[in-house]
């Protein structure tokens, strides 16, 4: 695939026009002359989707589940960096294959096992999407209270809650570029709020807040240690995990002759870069902990609530304002991709229908979520059970990517969209199950090692002594297993490009062609030159 040069810069005037026109792009593959993006813009959209007040509220969990201040802050960074090294490489699929990962993930799981990442993409849009929209209600109706007076009953959290979605939909049904006009004003806003923020609570700032594992606490508690830490590393880590799904749809931008280094380096760089809202939700939870303690009980912990209470009247403002525009980029971005992925999926849905399909179910779960359910529990339950079926599924697209030597057939990932069988990716009946196994019993054994402490602990959870191994171990199946079953029964050639195969074993056999909608009937898919490996 060649990548034309990006075109001149458009006027003021066409520039105004592409953001306020409908995006009318689905997840057929960009052509060639509207890709210019650059790595920096998916910078932006990375880093804008996390540099939010969201992302504070993750940072805060570790305060929640009893650390220091220093204690939080390793895991902190041991979250960030963990979930950076296994995020930055899905970036590539989206200049490679000009579509978004799901899509793209047909080369490994079959033209139908590509549903899974749809699956991954939904779940992952409704947690953040609702995560969202949660912590920046919370923080206007708590900030109009301290302001105006205004009352804090579910009726100013339901209008909060509502109106807050609408708007992050309607920046979604406009599309990509508008969403990149929305994320290039938060990156910069963002970043100054929380500076802002750093002056106004240095003064009560304390880097040497205990927490609960104190030399003096008793051996039940001392024991939780380990347990908390790796939980709470794993809250971090979910956040930069949770847009494994989402690169493609931002990165299929990107002219395909950019130099991946390039590409895998702004998706690095824009997950170190959320430290910054990370440790300023770390150090406020610390604050709050040690002024108004009521506010991180266990039992009941409400952070946006402690923020609010801890901060100077000066700063409710720009609280507000935090809340506002980070919520409309963690919304934007997680909301955007699975509307883009579910109208392939459900071919009778345009793009726009299925973003607001997806829409109105996540805010029913939003309501659910926060007036029938602990906020705080199902935040952390569902991140880790994210990251448990997520990243055996990254796993599996990465060493597909590395031994198919970066090559795919871009025609035959679009096969499933158009509602077409046969081509390179058909395997048995559209499923790939190679790669269908490695995931599902990677992300099992993810499931049955979990142990969140007092909200979910698998079957085996308690095999470590507490401690939550599950992300090892599902990692290590997944490449074990994956790459096995790549040696055991190979793959067909076609599959791969004019190269061979790495490190794995290929199998001469028919490719059956691509029939149905708009198809060249019993016209056989062309096979790439080469040997079996």
């Amino acid at each position: 695939m060649s990548a034309q040069p990006a075109p001149p810069a458009a006027s003021a005037s066409s520039s105004a026009s592409a953001l306020t026109e409908v995006e009318a792009h689905g997840v057929e593959r960009i052509p060639d002359a509207d890709r210019t993006a650059t790595p920096l813009d998916l910078f932006r959209l990375a880093f804008g989707g996390a540099n939010t007040f969201s992302t504070c509220v993750l940072g805060a969990f570790p305060i929640l589940f009893g650390l220091s201040f220093w204690q939080g802050l390793a895991a902190t960074v041991l979250g960030v960096l963990a979930g950076a090294l296994i995020l930055c490489p899905m970036a590539v699929f989206g200049p490679v294959n000009g579509t978004n990962n799901a899509v793209s993930s047909s080369a490994h799981l079959g033209v139908h096992g590509r549903v899974v990442g749809s699956f991954l993409s939904l779940l992952t849009a409704v947690a953040f999407f609702s995560l969202s929209v949660w912590s920046s209600g919370d923080a206007l109706v708590g900030g109009a209270h301290r302001l105006f007076g205004l009352e804090r009953g579910n009726l100013s959290y339901v209008v909060a809650y509502a109106l807050f979605a609408g708007l992050v939909l309607a920046v979604c049904v406009y599309g990509f570029r508008f969403m990149l006009f929305v994320n290039k004003i938060a990156v910069t806003s963002a970043s100054v709020l929380f500076l802002l923020g750093a002056v106004a609570f240095a003064g009560d700032f304390d880097p040497s807040y205990t927490g609960a594992f104190t030399a003096s606490a008793d051996a039940a508690t001392r024991s939780m240690f380990w347990p908390s830490f790796i939980g709470a590393a794993l809250i971090v880590l979910s956040n930069p995990v949770s847009f494994g799904a989402f690169l493609g749809d931002w990165s299929r931008y990107i002219p395909a002759a950019t130099p991946r280094r390039r590409v895998v380096g702004a998706a690095f760089l824009s997950q170190l870069a959320t430290l910054l809202p990370f440790v300023f939700g770390l150090a406020t939870a610390s604050i709050v902990a040690t002024k108004a303690p009521k506010y991180v009980d266990p039992a009941a912990p409400d952070f946006v609530g402690g923020l609010l209470a801890i901060s100077p009247s000066w700063f409710f403002l720009p609280v507000c304002l935090l809340a506002l525009i980070g919520g409309m980029s963690t919304g934007t971005t997680s909301l955007y991709g699975t509307g883009l992925d579910f109208s392939s999926v459900f071919p009778r849905l345009s793009r726009v229908q299925a973003t607001l399909l997806v829409g109105v179910l996540s805010i029913a779960f939003i309501f659910v979520g926060r007036f029938g359910l602990d906020l705080v529990q199902s935040i952390s339950t569902f991140a880790t059970m994210i990251i448990t079926c997520t990243t055996p599924w990254m796993v599996v697209m990465m060493l597909g990517f590395w031994t198919r030597r970066g090559w795919y057939d871009p025609d035959a990932l679009q096969v499933f969209n158009r509602r077409q069988r046969g081509g390179r990716y058909w395997f048995a009946h559209g499923w790939n199950w190679r790669g269908m196994t490695a995931w599902w019993v990677s992300a099992l054994i993810g499931v049955l090692f979990t142990n969140i402490p007092g909200q979910f602990v698998g079957p085996l959870g308690d095999l470590a002594h507490g401690v939550d191994i599950s992300l090892p171990l599902s990692l290590a199946t997944a490449a074990v297993l994956f790459l096995a079953l790549l040696w055991l029964f190979p793959e067909p050639r076609a599959a791969y490009g004019p190269e061979g195969a790495r490190l794995v074993r290929t199998v001469e056999v028919p490719v059956p062609p691509i029939t149905g909608p708009g198809a060249a009937v019993d016209a056989p898919a062309p096979v790439p030159a080469g040997g079996a490996g």
